[in-house]
Protein backbone atom coordinates (compact mmCIF):
# COMPACT_ATOMS: atom_id res chain seq x y z
CA UNK A 1 0.00 0.00 0.00
CA UNK A 2 1.37 3.39 -0.99
CA UNK A 3 2.44 5.87 1.66
CA UNK A 4 0.74 8.57 -0.43
CA UNK A 5 -2.73 8.38 -2.05
CA UNK A 6 -2.94 7.62 -5.79
CA UNK A 7 0.83 7.26 -6.01
CA UNK A 8 3.24 4.34 -6.09
CA UNK A 9 6.83 5.32 -5.35
CA UNK A 10 9.77 3.07 -6.16
CA UNK A 11 13.19 4.17 -4.92
CA UNK A 12 16.19 3.53 -7.15
CA UNK A 13 19.66 3.68 -5.63
CA UNK A 14 22.84 1.64 -5.48
CA UNK A 15 26.58 1.75 -5.99
CA UNK A 16 27.97 4.63 -8.04
CA UNK A 17 28.93 3.39 -11.49
CA UNK A 18 26.62 0.39 -11.34
CA UNK A 19 24.31 1.70 -14.08
CA UNK A 20 21.34 3.34 -12.37
CA UNK A 21 20.79 5.67 -15.34
CA UNK A 22 20.12 2.73 -17.65
CA UNK A 23 17.66 1.25 -15.16
CA UNK A 24 15.89 4.62 -14.83
CA UNK A 25 15.60 4.84 -18.61
CA UNK A 26 13.90 1.44 -18.77
CA UNK A 27 11.45 2.44 -16.03
CA UNK A 28 10.61 5.60 -17.96
CA UNK A 29 9.95 3.47 -21.06
CA UNK A 30 7.55 1.39 -18.95
CA UNK A 31 5.48 4.42 -18.01
CA UNK A 32 7.01 5.53 -14.72
CA UNK A 33 7.53 9.21 -13.96
CA UNK A 34 11.22 9.50 -13.10
CA UNK A 35 12.37 12.05 -10.52
CA UNK A 36 16.10 12.60 -11.06
CA UNK A 37 17.53 13.62 -7.69
CA UNK A 38 20.94 14.40 -9.19
CA UNK A 39 19.19 16.99 -11.37
CA UNK A 40 17.44 18.39 -8.29
CA UNK A 41 20.82 18.56 -6.53
CA UNK A 42 22.24 20.60 -9.41
CA UNK A 43 19.23 22.91 -9.18
CA UNK A 44 19.72 23.23 -5.43
CA UNK A 45 23.40 24.11 -5.96
CA UNK A 46 22.19 27.36 -7.55
CA UNK A 47 19.74 28.22 -4.77
CA UNK A 48 20.91 31.36 -2.96
CA UNK A 49 19.49 30.13 0.35
CA UNK A 50 21.46 26.89 0.10
CA UNK A 51 24.64 28.71 -0.95
CA UNK A 52 24.30 31.12 1.97
CA UNK A 53 23.89 28.29 4.47
CA UNK A 54 26.75 26.33 2.94
CA UNK A 55 29.09 29.32 3.06
CA UNK A 56 28.49 29.59 6.81
CA UNK A 57 29.48 25.98 7.42
CA UNK A 58 32.26 25.33 4.89
CA UNK A 59 35.51 26.88 3.77
CA UNK A 60 35.17 29.68 1.25
CA UNK A 61 37.29 27.92 -1.38
CA UNK A 62 34.28 25.77 -2.31
CA UNK A 63 33.01 28.80 -4.19
CA UNK A 64 33.93 30.49 -7.45
CA UNK A 65 34.77 34.20 -7.50
CA UNK A 66 31.19 35.01 -8.57
CA UNK A 67 29.71 33.24 -5.53
CA UNK A 68 28.57 30.12 -7.38
CA UNK A 69 29.50 26.66 -6.14
CA UNK A 70 32.67 25.12 -7.54
CA UNK A 71 31.27 21.63 -8.14
CA UNK A 72 34.64 20.04 -8.91
CA UNK A 73 36.27 21.42 -5.77
CA UNK A 74 33.22 20.47 -3.68
CA UNK A 75 33.34 16.90 -4.98
CA UNK A 76 37.04 16.65 -4.08
CA UNK A 77 36.37 17.87 -0.55
CA UNK A 78 33.27 15.87 0.32
CA UNK A 79 34.41 12.60 -1.25
CA UNK A 80 37.80 12.68 0.48
CA UNK A 81 36.48 13.30 3.99
CA UNK A 82 33.55 11.35 5.42
CA UNK A 83 32.90 13.93 8.12
CA UNK A 84 32.71 16.77 5.58
CA UNK A 85 30.64 14.59 3.29
CA UNK A 86 28.09 14.04 6.06
CA UNK A 87 28.06 17.75 6.90
CA UNK A 88 27.55 18.74 3.26
CA UNK A 89 24.74 16.22 2.80
CA UNK A 90 23.14 17.48 5.99
CA UNK A 91 22.93 20.94 4.44
CA UNK A 92 21.69 19.97 0.99
CA UNK A 93 19.23 17.17 1.84
CA UNK A 94 16.41 19.36 3.21
CA UNK A 95 16.44 21.43 0.01
CA UNK A 96 16.37 18.35 -2.23
CA UNK A 97 13.64 16.71 -0.15
CA UNK A 98 11.53 19.85 -0.51
CA UNK A 99 11.96 19.74 -4.30
CA UNK A 100 11.03 16.04 -4.32
CA UNK A 101 7.83 16.65 -2.38
CA UNK A 102 6.88 19.53 -4.68
CA UNK A 103 7.35 17.22 -7.65
CA UNK A 104 5.42 14.33 -6.10
CA UNK A 105 2.41 16.50 -5.34
CA UNK A 106 2.18 17.45 -9.03
CA UNK A 107 1.88 13.89 -10.39
CA UNK A 108 -0.08 10.71 -9.88
CA UNK A 109 0.52 7.09 -10.76
CA UNK A 110 3.89 5.34 -10.75
CA UNK A 111 7.00 7.25 -9.73
CA UNK A 112 10.63 6.17 -9.82
CA UNK A 113 12.71 8.17 -7.37
CA UNK A 114 16.23 7.98 -8.83
CA UNK A 115 18.25 8.89 -5.75
CA UNK A 116 21.90 7.90 -5.24
CA UNK A 117 21.64 9.04 -1.59
CA UNK A 118 18.19 7.58 -0.98
CA UNK A 119 19.10 6.10 2.41
CA UNK A 120 21.31 8.95 3.58
CA UNK A 121 18.50 11.44 2.96
CA UNK A 122 16.02 9.04 4.61
CA UNK A 123 13.66 9.42 1.65
CA UNK A 124 13.44 5.65 1.43
CA UNK A 125 10.62 6.18 3.96
CA UNK A 126 8.55 7.64 1.10
CA UNK A 127 9.02 4.52 -1.00
CA UNK A 128 6.80 1.47 -1.37
CA UNK A 129 9.73 -0.48 -2.83
CA UNK A 130 13.48 0.04 -3.11
CA UNK A 131 15.66 -1.24 -5.94
CA UNK A 132 19.44 -1.17 -5.65
CA UNK A 133 21.78 -1.56 -8.60
CA UNK A 134 25.19 -3.04 -7.85
CA UNK A 135 28.26 -4.08 -9.82
CA UNK A 136 31.75 -5.34 -9.12
CA UNK A 137 34.12 -2.80 -7.59
CA UNK A 138 36.55 -2.59 -10.50
CA UNK A 139 33.70 -2.29 -13.01
CA UNK A 140 32.26 0.65 -11.05
CA UNK A 141 35.62 2.37 -10.74
CA UNK A 142 36.21 2.24 -14.49
CA UNK A 143 32.70 3.51 -15.20
CA UNK A 144 32.99 6.39 -12.72
CA UNK A 145 36.39 7.36 -14.08
CA UNK A 146 35.10 7.41 -17.67
CA UNK A 147 31.77 9.08 -16.82
CA UNK A 148 33.21 11.91 -14.71
CA UNK A 149 36.59 12.24 -16.49
CA UNK A 150 38.53 11.65 -13.28
CA UNK A 151 41.40 9.36 -12.34
CA UNK A 152 40.79 5.85 -11.08
CA UNK A 153 42.21 6.96 -7.72
CA UNK A 154 39.56 9.70 -7.47
CA UNK A 155 36.87 7.27 -8.63
CA UNK A 156 37.94 4.78 -5.97
CA UNK A 157 37.68 7.50 -3.28
CA UNK A 158 34.14 8.32 -4.40
CA UNK A 159 33.17 4.67 -4.34
CA UNK A 160 34.58 4.07 -0.87
CA UNK A 161 32.72 7.11 0.50
CA UNK A 162 29.45 5.27 -0.17
CA UNK A 163 27.63 2.29 1.28
CA UNK A 164 28.90 -1.22 0.64
CA UNK A 165 27.30 -3.82 -1.58
CA UNK A 166 26.11 -5.72 1.50
CA UNK A 167 24.35 -2.63 2.79
CA UNK A 168 22.32 -2.33 -0.42
CA UNK A 169 21.54 -6.05 -0.45
CA UNK A 170 20.30 -5.91 3.15
CA UNK A 171 18.18 -2.78 2.76
CA UNK A 172 16.48 -3.27 -0.62
CA UNK A 173 13.43 -5.11 -1.85
CA UNK A 174 15.11 -5.88 -5.18
CA UNK A 175 18.77 -6.01 -6.23
CA UNK A 176 20.03 -5.79 -9.81
CA UNK A 177 23.58 -6.90 -10.66
CA UNK A 178 24.82 -4.98 -13.69
CA UNK A 179 28.37 -5.93 -14.59
CA UNK A 180 28.08 -6.29 -18.36
CA UNK A 181 28.04 -3.46 -20.88
CA UNK A 182 26.03 -5.41 -23.45
CA UNK A 183 23.23 -6.96 -21.39
CA UNK A 184 20.44 -4.47 -22.14
CA UNK A 185 17.98 -7.18 -23.14
CA UNK A 186 18.72 -9.26 -20.04
CA UNK A 187 18.51 -6.17 -17.85
CA UNK A 188 15.18 -5.21 -19.43
CA UNK A 189 13.79 -8.68 -18.82
CA UNK A 190 14.91 -8.64 -15.18
CA UNK A 191 13.32 -5.22 -14.68
CA UNK A 192 10.09 -6.31 -16.35
CA UNK A 193 9.80 -9.07 -13.75
CA UNK A 194 10.42 -6.57 -10.95
CA UNK A 195 7.91 -4.10 -12.39
CA UNK A 196 5.33 -6.89 -12.58
CA UNK A 197 5.92 -7.68 -8.90
CA UNK A 198 5.64 -3.98 -8.01
CA UNK A 199 2.38 -3.60 -9.91
CA UNK A 200 0.93 -6.75 -8.39
CA UNK A 201 1.66 -5.37 -4.94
Amino acid sequence: MSVLPNISITGLTGISGAGKSTVAKIFAERGFTVIDCDMLARKTAQDTRFLSELSQRFEKDLFNSDGTLDREKTAQVVFSDKEKNAKYLGVIFPYITYEIMQFIHCVQGEILLDAPTLFEAKIDMLCDNVISVIADEEVCIKRISFRDSISETQARARLFAQHSENFFRNNSDFVIENNSEDNYETLSADLDRIIKDIRNG
